[in-house]
């Protein structure tokens, strides 16, 4: 039998129609999924827009205090700011040693 005879045969099977008892018979549990699916697809929807309401109407570059308040210690000193770093809290070990090399991994790895 080669290749293209068990090809011809699939489509064979595949292409007629479907008969039994039970053919086109739906459950009231598919009913059930897909309004859950359609209501928990509303919510997030309205969850979204409550959300994006509280954004800004613009992102203002010329005043950016706002930001890097909020951005206040997220970022790692950059070369051209500092060579040393301090920690606020004694006992907590530095990002950056003497040398100014960052001796932490990616997030990768």
């Amino acid at each position: 039998m080669g290749t293209s005879t068990v090809v011809n045969d699939t489509l064979m099977v595949l292409a007629q129609e479907p008969q039994g008892p039970e053919f086109g018979k739906a459950s009231p549990l598919g009913l059930l999924v897909i309004l859950l699916l359609l209501v928990g697809t509303a919510f997030l929807i309205w969850s979204m827009n409550r959300q994006l309401k509280k954004l800004p109407a613009s992102f203002d570059t010329e005043h950016p205090e706002a930001d890097q308040a909020f951005d206040e210690g997220t970022d790692s000193p950059g070369p051209a700011e500092s060579t040393t770093a301090t920690s606020d809290s004694p006992g907590t070990p530095d990002a950056t040693s003497a040398a100014g090399t960052d001796e932490r991994r990616p997030a990768d790895t």
